[in-house]
């Protein structure tokens, strides 16, 4: 079982957190497991240790496209407390690891008795909204090669670690690009000594020339967690 907590958990005063994860179960990520689909009932909500998951939107006729990570700063189905149960898109474990997980009508009913999860939980939900919004604007405006770099980093924030399995393809889908574009623009990487990927690992060498090819998305990501939630986005320790 991994030693760090989620951050919102811990947020939460210490009655209320053990109040709360006593109702909660653990529940391992597996890599590529689909948590919830596009128009379904969402029956759970999420709050990751280690690991991460990816919302993902399907578009016919175009590429899958990635419209928002959850990790350890975050949770997944925050938006049940508005009663809410179906999400117009799908979550996808992209970083293996474990997490806490919570039944929707219990998940609302804490809401309900525990008024400073409420809010924080509210706090969650724009954020979310705030950082699609900036997503949507990224994907319109930026170039493949600033928005991968965008990507390896938010990755690595969440796995804590240097290196991490992912494919190409896999890369391709949550850019919403064909794969040729991933592959020209993580070789300029790559040639440039700021990555190494080989067969499906990746590893950041140089992160702080990766935040230089990043788009600004980056930073806006961590200023609209900080404002709105009232102190930093977790990142990468060490």
């Amino acid at each position: 079982m991994s030693t760090r907590e989620n951050h919102l958990l811990l947020q939460l005063p210490q009655s209320a957190r053990k109040h709360f994860m006593a109702q909660c179960e653990p529940f391992d990520l597996v890599l590529s497991a689909q948590l919830s689909e596009r128009e379904t009932t969402l029956t759970h909500a999420y709050f990751p240790r280690d690991g991460f998951i990816s919302q993902v939107i399907d578009v016919p006729s175009h590429p899958t496209l990635e419209v928002g990570m959850v990790g350890y700063e975050s949770m997944l189905g925050a938006e049940l407390i508005l009663g809410l149960s179906k999400t117009p898109w799908r979550a996808v474990v992209q970083g293996h690891g474990t997490c806490w997980r919570m039944a929707a009508d219990t998940l609302r009913t804490c809401s309900e008795a525990i008024p400073e999860l409420h809010d924080l939980l509210n706090r969650t939900l724009l954020v979310r909204l705030h950082q699609q919004s900036l997503a949507t604007v990224c994907e319109r405006f930026h170039m493949i090669g600033p928005r991968l770099a965008r990507w390896m980093l938010m990755s690595q924030d969440r796995a804590e670690s240097d290196s991490f399995d992912v494919t190409q393809e896999f890369m391709a889908m949550m850019l919403g690009v064909r794969r040729v574009g991933v592959t020209l623009a993580a070789g300029e990487l790559q040639d440039g000594g700021l990555i190494e990927y080989h067969r499906g690992h990746l590893t950041v060498l140089d992160r702080t020339q990766l935040e230089s090819r990043a788009c600004n998305c980056y930073a806006a990501d961590k200023l609209i967690y900080r404002d709105l939630m009232g102190g930093p986005m977790p990142e990468r320790r060490g």
